[in-house]
């Protein structure tokens, strides 16, 4: 199994030198990959449900601040040297596709072959008004054809697309990125034209598990999702063994044992042994990646949880 931790982008703990030390330390650590989400512009007045708790509400809107996360792993590449680095996620229809594609490339080139592209088609619809991004509510076209233009430029010697969203003929696509054929691409979100994109055109099928609307909070709803996911590979012409399975638990808690919604222990709290016997029954049903959130009020508290986990849960989960 392999772990990930998001650094932040608001906030004390996103000082320049205070993320690049997170970033350090979890490589030292033996964490194998590092995120950053991604938000541009926070509106003042936001009325779009956040998807991923109960209440709905943005709990990033408060101060508006956010680095731009595409500049974020560049700048985190240049202060470690083995750390993957993953957009988690990067909303696919807020950047233009063809210059996307480049700050990509040039991301892998820069890192030595690093970069992860975790990518979604997002919920905000001010944040897309106020960028002058494609329509909201083509949100899951957009991001679909963005995936195919990646593709094409990081891939093809004569790169040429005709799309609704975007064409293009007649250019050098150059350097191409490091990773062949490309970047794993890890697709997130939950309901189903997202489980049918990652099924088509990702690598991966990344979720996070505190979708109220579309539930994965449990194993065996992630095994219900993740068996979706491979049919709609299947029927669309691809080998379901070819798809790689992430997981964002965005809820670890190594302090104390919470209740899930079943009624049951909820995986990844409590005491190390339980954690990672959490761990391996999701390795069990396929998952190879999981993210947890170490967020902390102080650079010290963070450190130290990241130690615990690599000191006290990875060696018991193998």
């Amino acid at each position: 199994m392999e772990f990930g931790f998001g650094v932040p982008t608001r906030g004390p703990l996103s000082a320049p030198a205070t993320m690049a030390a997170l970033a350090a330390k979890g490589e030292e650590l033996g964490f194998g990959f590092v995120n950053v989400s991604d938000h541009l512009v926070i509106p003042r007045n936001i009325d779009s449900i956040y998807p991923y708790n109960e209440s709905g509400e943005f709990a990033g809107g408060d101060s508006g601040e956010c680095l731009d996360q595409l500049t974020t792993l560049a700048f985190l590449a240049g202060n470690t040297s083995k750390v993957k680095l993953l957009s988690s996620v990067m909303v696919l229809p807020h950047r233009p596709p063809v210059l996307t594609a480049k700050m990509l490339a040039t991301i892998d080139v820069l890192s030595s072959g690093r970069l992860i592209l975790g990518c979604g088609v997002g919920w905000m619809r001010e944040e897309f008004e106020a960028l002058g991004a494609e329509p909201f509510d083509e949100r899951g076209a957009v991001g679909s054809e963005y995936i195919r233009i990646f593709k094409e430029l990081w891939t093809s010697d004569g790169p040429s697309f005709d799309g609704k969203y975007a064409s293009f003929s007649d250019v050098s696509f150059a350097p191409k990125p490091v990773q062949k054929p490309h970047p794993p691409i890890w697709v997130g979100g939950e309901s189903p034209p997202a489980l049918r994109r990652a099924a088509l055109l990702g690598d991966a099928w990344y979720p996070i598990g505190t979708n109220p609307a579309f539930p994965v909070g449990t194993l065996e709803q992630y095994s219900q999702y993740a068996d979706r996911v491979r049919d709609y590979a299947q029927r669309g012409g691809r080998d379901p063994a070819e798809l790689d399975f992430a997981y964002s638990a965005n809820w670890f808690d190594d302090t104390a044992a919470q209740t899930g919604s079943d009624g049951n222990r909820r995986s990844f709290t409590g005491i190390p042994e339980q954690i990672a016997g959490d761990i391996k029954a999701h390795e069990e049903v396929g998952i190879k990646h999981l993210v947890f959130s170490f967020q902390s009020a102080t650079t010290e508290e963070m450190t130290g949880r990241l130690e615990r986990f690599a000191e006290r849960v990875m060696p018991l989960a193998g």
